[in-house]
């Protein structure tokens, strides 16, 4: 994209006589954040071009002047997404669905095509699209550090048909033998575990302290509190500590897939 935007951001913060790292604690956004959009390689998203604006005293020329972004994500995941760009270490809860940097193109076509209400076929590719490009931090062989933890109700729920799930549990055990990624599978037989109310997102970053996502029906929260975040690190980390070790998640990812290769 035009770099116009970043490189008037860049002059109107040094004007204001304000490092990268001061503009980014006024912004609660990250040094690498403010890097990215002075370099032109992302674009803010609203909430933090009306808090640059508000920090640089610019009214609301960075919030009117954003460029146009294809980015076709929920409102409320708007901030999440961008965190999740800049995060070194990320720590997935799934309640229901694969992540959505895991996913392939078939398993997240067949998630984003059971939109209620129902979506144009336009604005279910302009979604994939934007969940494909989600998993292109994993192209990046080292950061960022990923560990998902898949409840057993994600693998035994079909989406998209048996050769679908196949694929997408394949895709899995490729990403975790190739020790891009750790997997385990809380098995149904532990019962109640602490993180059985909702999705959550752990993310950890080079510099600023670390945050939490939440995600229910319709809505999504970022934490940034420390004591929550904590806490919920705890949840996580219970959690994990009661789930399937990693040869025994592979064996039980295997084994799933197979069952629905022989099924279809």
């Amino acid at each position: 994209m035009s770099n116009i935007y970043g490189d008037w951001l860049r002059a109107q913060r040094e004007a204001a006589g304000l490092t990268q790292q001061e503009l980014a604690t006024a912004t609660v956004m990250t040094r690498s954040h403010i890097a990215h959009i002075e370099a032109g390689r992302r674009l803010p998203s609203k909430e933090d071009a009306r808090r640059l604006d508000k920090a640089l005293n610019t009214g609301n020329v960075l919030s009117s002047f954003l460029p146009d972004d294809d980015t076709a994500v929920a409102e409320y995941f708007q901030s999440a997404l961008q965190l999740e760009q800049q995060a070194t270490m990320i720590r997935e809860f799934a309640l229901s669905f694969v992540p959505g940097i895991l996913q392939t193109e078939g398993y997240a076509r067949a998630v984003l095509g059971t939109s209620f209400p129902p979506v144009s076929e336009e604005e279910c590719d302009r979604r994939l699209v934007t969940r494909l490009e989600r998993a292109k931090i994993l192209a990046d062989p080292v950061t960022p550090v990923v560990w998902a933890l898949l409840d057993e109700a994600v693998l035994r729920r079909v989406v998209g048909g048996p050769r679908v799930m196949a694929e997408q549990i394949d895709h899995l055990v490729c990403l975790a033998e190739s020790r891009r990624i750790q997997v385990h599978v809380v098995p149904f037989t532990l019962g109640l575990h602490p993180l059985l109310n909702n999705m959550l997102t752990l993310m950890w970053f080079e510099d600023q302290p670390p945050m939490a996502y939440g995600e229910g029906l319709r809505m999504g929260k970022i934490h940034d509190s420390p004591s929550v975040v904590q806490e919920l690190q705890h949840r996580y980390d219970f959690t994990l500590a009661n789930a399937l070790p990693r040869k025994e998640t592979l064996h039980l990812l295997r084994a799933t897939a197979k069952g629905y290769r022989d099924h279809d």
